[in-house]
């Protein structure tokens, strides 16, 4: 195949969670730009309807569907609903997530809970879904957004939230395994560990220790929107057919 061919996103259909603001939504704009459908999914719709905006008046197509990944129900109904306008889903992103920062000898159970069920639990019932159509047609891209944050401990001046740094790591393992599992399908599962990116749910943290944070990035800033669109068309595409239970650090040079 040629480079164009290899890295061919056109008429694509790709499912992104937590697709309305942050890294899902440039995840998802990526996808667009690049000639995919995408179906943008999360628990805020006004977030998602934006997003989902935005691509139409670029040209492209989008459907925008309520989302809480913890949810069974909720998943089942974005799938039938994809593949009923698109009969298929070929890329399946698992972004929506959530964070709790407490020091981990006072992190309430409740909250143990609801970060490890959206993180953690979420992307297993979002993957185990799509899962099941990919391995039927012997074909599929999943995307497992994890983050630095699974793959070592984090000093607690920098990132104080025990049950986001165990659920990332938890997603990392997921991948791995799904992998191994369904690769003989035809099924490839890959993970992306971001370091610090500027988004509503870092904003607060960016602000208090941005100074200290930057001090651990050998190139000295932190990740943008370019940073992350290239990687996410390359593992969406036939171009990454032969990697799978790879995690790929997006962090500049932090766990180097």
């Amino acid at each position: 195949m040629t480079i164009q061919q290899l890295f061919d996103c056109r008429d694509k259909v790709a499912v992104v969670t937590g697709g309305g603001r942050g890294l899902g939504r440039i995840m998802a704009t990526a996808l667009a730009e690049a000639g995919s459908h995408v179906v943008l999914c999360s628990r805020k719709v006004d977030t998602l309807e934006e997003t989902r905006d935005q691509i139409h008046k670029a040209g492209h197509e989008s459907l925008a569907m309520a989302l809480d990944v913890t949810n069974p129900e909720n998943v089942e109904r974005v799938v039938e609903k994809t593949i009923e306008m698109w009969g298929r889903i070929d890329i399946l992103i698992n972004n929506a997530g959530t964070s709790w920062g407490v020091p981990a000898l006072d992190m309430p159970l409740n909250a143990w809970h609801k970060v490890i069920e959206t993180n953690l639990t979420g992307t297993f019932l979002m993957s185990q879904r799509v899962g099941r159509e990919m391995v039927s047609r012997g074909y599929g891209k999943i995307i497992n957004i994890a983050s630095v944050a699974g793959l070592a401990g984090s000093p607690p001046n920098i990132l104080d939230a025990v049950g986001y740094s165990a659920s990332k790591g938890g997603i990392i393992a997921l991948t791995k395994d799904l992998a191994v599992k369904w690769g003989p399908y035809g099924v490839t599962v890959n993970a992306i560990a971001p370091g610090f990116f500027p988004t509503k749910m870092s904003q607060v943290l960016l602000e208090r220790h941005g100074e200290d944070i930057l001090q651990r990035i050998p190139l000295g800033r932190f990740g943008s929107e370019d940073d992350l669109k290239g990687l996410v068309i390359f593992l969406s595409s036939r171009a990454s057919d032969y990697m799978t239970g790879s995690v790929i650090a997006v962090d500049g040079g932090q766990q180097a």
